[in-house]
């Protein structure tokens, strides 16, 4: 990533005044016209300007002027900054095309019906609204109600699918959670399902195998007695004679 040089005119001041660079090696380096890096030199430009020594405030190396001076087809590069300063963010609503604003209703609709859970501040960040215009939308009072149709803000390029889910994370954390679902209109996985059936399934083998166990005749290890059933066949004949 190039750096920007700060106070490009008084480091040119200061390069031709004590270095032997060429007026285009500090052209180059000032981001200046060679014209103009000549008439600092002649003092017709930037003739109340101090020069400011780019090496002493970390913009420039002295290796870099080294080699500049030994070659003059070099060219000079800005140094790192050994700090990074972030940037300061813009507080405010965001800005929003001209050639867009006449969707930002369409794109309110669709947040409100699609993310209800969205808080008016957040659709605010993302579509660069007012808060009059999201409760007109909402309540259906908006002066082109009728003409509205719900639309992706992100696909009208009024906000990116990062900040919508960014700010649909954010919703989804502070809104309260349900202790309680009905079972019966919820989807179970597959994991759970097929757990459920191997359950269900052993428990019924086991009841089959306990019936089974009630109505099966246990085995008699008493001896047959031959004489009693003979008896129990001759009194059947006679019954059955008499009833004839």
């Amino acid at each position: 990533m190039s750096q920007t040089l700060l106070m490009p005119k008084a480091t040119a001041v200061w390069l031709v005044d004590n270095t032997a660079l060429s007026f285009e090696q500090i052209a180059a380096f000032c981001t200046l016209h060679p014209l103009e890096v000549q008439g600092i030199a002649d003092g017709d430009v930037a003739s109340g300007i101090m020069g400011v020594n780019p090496v002493q405030n970390g913009q420039l190396a002295r290796e870099e002027i080294e080699k500049a001076e030994a070659d003059p087809n070099y060219r000079m590069k800005v140094s790192e900054p050994k700090v990074r300063v972030a940037a300061v963010k813009r507080k405010g609503p965001r800005y929003t095309p001209i050639s867009r604003r006449n969707e930002r209703p369409n794109a309110i609709k669709w947040l409100v019906r699609n993310h209800p859970e969205l808080k008016d501040a957040q659709i605010m960040r993302l579509v660069g609204t007012t808060k009059s215009t999201i409760e007109s939308v909402r309540d259906n009072s908006h002066w082109n109600s009728a003409n509205l149709t719900a639309m992706d803000p992100v696909t009208l390029g009024l906000c990116s699918q990062i900040d919508l889910d960014l700010e649909v994370k954010r919703a989804s954390k502070d809104a309260p959670a349900q202790s309680e679902f009905n079972e019966g209109t919820t989807l179970l996985t597959a994991e759970e399902a097929m757990a459920r059936a191997a359950a269900r399934n052993s428990y019924e083998g086991e009841e089959g195998s306990e019936d089974q166990g009630y109505s099966a005749p246990k085995p008699s290890n008493e001896d047959i007695d031959a004489d009693s059933v003979f008896a129990k066949l001759k009194s059947l004949k006679s019954n059955t004679a008499d009833e004839d």
